[in-house]
């Protein structure tokens, strides 16, 4: 049975995300969130006005296209490649953008383009199970506005939108570069939390392997974690270079004073990494302890062991002695030998105890 099991484990394959046999530039979804319409969040505003609406009408959003305001177009749902197309056609994005807008394993980069900018970027959350949200995200940044591609509803830009809202900060005197970066910068801050939340997890992982009680699903937990810091670092990482090559682009799009909050951005993604290898030397070392805290409470057990069969083995070599059936044994025919012998052993017994006290292996 065992046998069968390993064979059908290796004939198992992993299948890729990735579609196959298509040319660059085709459009074909490939994450898991599937929706059945495609829903438009539209925030248009400047500094004296401000105006919000939803749609499931992708044409809706055509009429911002040269609006003298600021647009935010957010969009929530990739798996109708229909509508995605017909967006990015209206704005002439490049095919290839549009590949990457629905392509869920693309890691995070930037492109630039004489009319605008493109982003991909993870967006990470914790569920109410506690099990950690990698969702794929991408960004389109042109002259007067920003579109936001996500695979589904429920995101951390909700401070965002009430800035916008109430006019809080500078954002609604600035241009489409600034609500870039504060787009930028509610992911980033959200990693904070991410991280903060992992911190608690090991925290807690940490006085359960040192508890009192044995969990015996300990280690499927340090290895949960593992893969949770690798999904993290994988969002993390390269998100670090994007924003570090954000910061020397020299083009009309970003203006000088949203470069200073850029490289602010750059300070905060680096400490995110920095605290996200110390916590991933921290998963890995609690392996280590868990393996180091078996091995001692197996040694107090093979200690006692041996220290048991210590006492024993002369005592058992005297009554092997004196159990063997020859006729002519000295001993055997003593009047009190069995008592004599009793208190041998026990004198032995007692004085094996005191030795081991003595050099405080007891």
């Amino acid at each position: 049975m065992a046998a069968k099991r390993r064979k059908k484990q290796k004939t198992t394959k992993i299948q890729p995300k990735r579609a196959k046999n298509l040319s660059p530039g085709t459009v074909a979804y490939t994450g898991k969130k599937t929706t059945t319409v495609t829903k438009l969040d539209i925030i248009d505003y400047s500094k004296e006005s401000y105006d919000r609406f939803e749609t499931h009408n992708i044409k809706d959003a055509f009429k911002y296209e040269d609006s003298s305001h600021i647009t935010w177009i957010n969009v929530h749902g990739l798996s109708n490649t229909d509508d995605i197309v017909t967006l990015g056609n209206h704005f002439e994005l490049h095919p290839l953008i549009q590949e990457d807008i629905v392509s869920t394993n693309q890691r995070p980069k930037i492109d630039e383009y004489e009319e605008y900018l493109f982003i991909v970027f993870k967006m990470l959350h914790y569920d109410d199970e506690e099990q950690l949200t990698n969702e794929h995200v991408s960004m389109v940044m042109g002259k007067d506005y920003v579109m936001t591609f996500q695979e589904a509803e429920g995101d951390v830009f909700g401070d965002l939108r009430e800035r916008l809202e109430h006019g809080r900060g500078r954002i609604r005197g600035a241009g489409s570069d600034y609500l870039m970066f504060a787009i930028l910068d509610a992911i980033v801050d959200n990693y904070f939390t991410v991280i903060e939340f992992l911190s608690n997890k090991i925290e807690l992982l940490e006085d359960k392997l040192f508890g009192d009680q044995e969990d015996p699903n300990i280690t499927e937990e340090i290895q949960d974690l593992k893969k949770e810091v690798l999904k993290i670092r994988k969002a993390v990482v390269p998100l670090r270079e994007v924003i570090n090559r954000l910061e020397k682009i020299e083009i009309p799009l970003i203006e000088e004073r949203t470069n200073k909050y850029i490289r602010d951005l750059y300070d905060h993604i680096i400490q995110v990494n920095e605290s996200l290898e110390i916590y991933r030397d921290m998963i890995w070392g609690l392996m280590d302890m868990y393996m180091t805290t078996i091995s001692n409470k197996m040694n107090e057990v093979m200690k006692v062991l041996t220290i048991m069969a210590s006492i024993f083995i002369p005592l058992t070599f005297m009554a092997g002695i004196y159990g063997m059936n020859f006729e002519h044994m000295p001993e055997l025919h003593f009047r009190y030998g069995y008592y004599y012998l009793w208190g041998v052993m026990i004198l032995v017994f007692i004085g094996m105890l005191w030795y081991f006290k003595r050099k405080k292996w007891l």
